[in-house]
C-alpha cells in the first residue's frame, strides 16, 4: 500500500467509527412474519453489515442490495417461496444489546425484548448472529463478547431454534482489524464449543485478492462484497433450509 493509500484507509477508519456508533433502524418493522406449515422462517440480526448500510461521497445509508436480500434471492431460486429470510440488523449495535434487548427499539415490535422473550415470539427456523465490529468500536474486551455470543447461542437452541454465526468482515484499518481478528477468534470458539454452524466472513474476505476495494469505507462492504459475502452464507444455510423442508413432507 502506498503511503497516499495508507492515509486513505485511515480517515476511513475514522469516518468507520462515527458511522457505527450512529444506531441505525431496521427496515424490518412489521409484524413477524408467520409461516405457513410447509415454510422456514429465517431471523437474520447483527449490525450494520447486516442491516445492509454503504457509504458513498461521505453519506452512509441502508441500501437494497445487502448481503441478507442477496441469500434471500438465493434461497427463493432454489427453494422458491417456502423460505424467508427477515433483516433484523440495526446499526451501532452489539451482542450484549441483542442479548439484553437494550438496541434499537423501533426495529421490529418485539426488538425491547430480552432476548429469550423476543426470539420465543419468533417464528424462525433458524436464526443468523453477526456481531464484532462495534465490540471493537465500543472497547468491549473479547470475553464480553464471548460471553453474549454464548449466551445468544443457547438461548436459541435451547427454544428450538438452530443458531448459524457468521465472523465480521474485516476493516481496512490494521489496527482495528488486529482488535477485530480477537473477536473473530471468540465467534469461532463459540462456534466450536456450541457445535453450530459457523460462516468464517472474516476469512473469508481477507483471503480475497484486493479485498479492500470492495468495502465502501472502513467497515461497510459495497454491494458486490454484500453479493460475495451472500454466498457465503447461502453455502452454510441452504443445507440446513433442505434439512427443515424435508422433514415437513
Amino acid at each position: 500500500m502506498n503511503r497516499r493509500a495508507a492515509i486513505a484507509a485511515g480517515v476511513l477508519g475514522v469516518v468507520s467509527a462515527l458511522t457505527l456508533l450512529a444506531p441505525t433502524t431496521s427496515a424490518a418493522t412489521a409484524e413477524p412474519p408467520t409461516p405457513s406449515p410447509t415454510q422456514v422462517l429465517i431471523d437474520a440480526y447483527g449490525d450494520s453489515t447486516t442491516l445492509g448500510i454503504t457509504c458513498s461521497d461521505g453519506h452512509c445509508a441502508a441500501q437494497a442490495r445487502n448481503a441478507v436480500t442477496y441469500l434471500q434471492q438465493a434461497l427463493y431460486e432454489h427453494d422458491g417461496e417456502r423460505v424467508r429470510v427477515t433483516n433484523y440488523g440495526v446499526g451501532g449495535t452489539m451482542a450484549t444489546q441483542l442479548r439484553d434487548g437494550t438496541g434499537n427499539r423501533r426495529a421490529g415490535p418485539t426488538a425491547g425484548l430480552p432476548w429469550r422473550e423476543r426470539l420465543g415470539a419468533s417464528h424462525a427456523r433458524i436464526v443468523l448472529i453477526n456481531y464484532g465490529i462495534n465490540e471493537v468500536m465500543q472497547n468491549q474486551t473479547p470475553e464480553q463478547f464471548y460471553a453474549a455470543e454464548t449466551t445468544l447461542v443457547q438461548t436459541a437452541r435451547a427454544l428450538g431454534k438452530e443458531p448459524v454465526l457468521q465472523t465480521s468482515n474485516p476493516m481496512p484499518d490494521n489496527r482495528l482489524n488486529t482488535r477485530l481478528a480477537a473477536m473473530v477468534a471468540m465467534t469461532r470458539r463459540v462456534a466450536a464449543e456450541q457445535q453450530v454452524p459457523l460462516v468464517d466472513q472474516y476469512a473469508y474476505v481477507s483471503s480475497l485478492p484486493d479485498w479492500k476495494t470492495l468495502m465502501s469505507d472502513g467497515a461497510h462492504p459495497k454491494p458486490e462484497l454484500y453479493r460475495l459475502k451472500a454466498e457465503q452464507d447461502y453455502r452454510v444455510v441452504e443445507p440446513l433450509v433442505r434439512l427443515l423442508l424435508d422433514h415437513t413432507h
